[in-house]
């Protein structure tokens, strides 16, 4: 089967009830997905198809008929993802095992609502669990992205 992701088609010899997750990271080698809970938990595996924030751990990989993107496919020569620099200005970051896929929620969230309010990003990131409990640094982050995003 044909797996496009981060823009690149792969040809991938795999059982199609493969879940996601072991896909990418065990055969694609793109390790920018996490295991986490691998009950579609806590958010760590999360990956974006199709403007959806979709935990990959979740998702059987013949299932996939649209290109995958990952946290390792959202720099560019451009430099960092906004949101990824604001992680950085906030300094969200603690352990980082779940960051992936809080980023990777927080792009899905301001592509399809480019101005989120707190109730917005509170309701987004309800999947994505983080046990330092970086929760306001990444409100704050998604707000500066956003603003950034804008132009402000």
């Amino acid at each position: 089967m044909n797996i496009i992701v981060n823009g690149t088609s792969h040809a991938i010899e795999v059982e199609p009830d493969m879940p996601l997750l072991w896909a990418l990271r065990d055969i694609l080698n793109i390790k920018g997905p996490k295991f986490g809970c691998g009950a579609g938990l806590c958010g760590a595996c999360t990956v974006i198809i199709e403007g959806e924030a979709v935990r990959s751990c979740q998702t059987l990989v013949g299932d996939v008929i649209a290109p995958v993107r990952t946290i390792d496919g959202l720099t560019d020569a451009a430099g960092l993802h906004p949101i990824q620099k604001a992680w950085m200005d906030e300094q969200v970051a603690q352990c980082g095992y779940c960051q992936a896929g809080q980023i990777m929620s927080a792009v899905a969230l301001l592509e399809a609502n480019p101005s989120p309010t707190d109730d917005d990003i509170d309701t987004a990131m309800t999947g994505n669990l983080c046990r330092c409990g970086t929760y306001p640094r990444i409100r704050a982050a998604i707000h500066r992205a956003a603003g950034e995003l804008a132009g402000a």
